[in-house]
């Protein structure tokens, strides 16, 4: 089956990653709020988070997470004509955070911005980046999931403090020619959705033109649960239907990883068997953008992933935005 007419495909060459020295566990949060470890585990699934030094930027993470991809890949960073970050939590409002990515690396030519889509970042920045190099215009692209966290969280609201966390992970593209057979490695699909209704369902109660402040997480914990698992599937399908391939196909499901249980249930009304999905938010928790590139370098370290895996990654974020990449890897 031929899915594309474009001559060309976005191939994975390497991805990598960075988490921040320190690490709170449930425990160290029993200390500041009223929470416990078991409270927090049966409800999420997670166990620890790491949270960014003083003084250590989302850019920061976000370089060494490339450098990471870049070792991985083989490659410079003069290899790299293309740089595209999701993040919710950048350094400044502005210059964007991967223009202070690519000036760490060094890199003086080629184009750099940030995507805002909150945890589908990185499932948009890939799929933006894909059509960048699909296009002819870019040769091979830098895509990273970046965010602190920490830095927009209300460490009294118990509710929300023992979700989220900080770190990076990055991906390396580059366009190669292709007749469009599924069988090739590559970028076979991607799928994008939001519906902007849902906004006080999952926000920050702060921004420079709203109030002149960065502002708090702010979320209805439950209508975001609903919603991920209630809705958001339909990105997976679109991309089972332009491609013909089956759940039983599939080798690999990477979904954000936000909470296990809404990880498993998503699966589950997908008809995905657990021992295909990747789960990794014990380690991290809920990483934003970051999130999908952490747990896909976890199973390509771990030798989970390996060449011509077809690998499906799905996320869903405040707005909300809804996303999926099937990749053959």
């Amino acid at each position: 089956m031929t899915i594309q007419n474009s001559p060309l495909r976005s191939v994975v060459l390497g991805v990598g990653s960075y988490l921040p020295a320190k690490t709170l566990t449930n425990d160290d949060l029993a200390r500041i709020v009223d929470t416990s470890d078991d409270w927090i585990f049966q409800r999420t699934g997670i166990r620890q988070r790491h949270i960014a030094a003083e003084g250590e930027t989302t850019s920061m993470l976000g370089e060494k997470a490339a450098r990471a991809a870049l070792a991985a890949a083989g490659l410079v960073p003069d290899d790299i004509d293309l740089i595209i970050v999701g993040t919710s939590t950048p350094d400044w409002t502005f210059p964007s955070t991967a223009t202070q990515i690519q000036a760490a690396l060094d890199i003086a030519h080629g184009a750099a911005f940030d995507l805002q889509a909150v945890c589908s970042g990185f499932v948009y920045a890939v799929a933006t980046a894909e059509k960048f190099l699909r296009s002819g215009s870019h040769k091979r692209a830098l895509v990273i999931g970046a965010e602190t966290f920490s830095r927009i969280i209300d460490w009294e609201d118990r509710t929300t403090c023992v979700l989220f966390g900080d770190g990076a992970g990055a991906m390396i593209l580059e366009a190669r020619p292709s007749t469009g057979s599924m069988d090739e490695r590559g970028i076979l699909t991607t799928h994008l959705r939001s519906d902007g209704r849902h906004r006080a369902k999952l926000h920050v109660d702060g921004g420079p033109s709203a109030t002149q402040t960065v502002g708090h997480l702010r979320m209805e914990g439950k209508e975001v649960f609903k919603f991920a698992v209630g809705k958001v599937t339909d990105v997976v399908d679109d991309a089972f239907a332009a491609t013909g391939i089956t759940p039983e196909q599939l080798n690999w499901f990477v979904p954000h990883q936000a909470n296990r249980r809404i990880i498993d249930m998503s699966a589950q009304k997908l008809g995905i068997a657990p021992e295909k999905v990747v789960a990794t938010v014990h380690l991290h928790g809920n990483t934003s953008a970051a999130s999908v590139p952490l747990a896909l370098s976890v199973a390509v370290a771990d030798g989970r992933i390996k060449e011509g895996d077809l690998v499906m990654l799905e996320a869903v974020g405040g707005g909300f935005t809804w996303g999926s990449a099937l990749i053959r890897w």
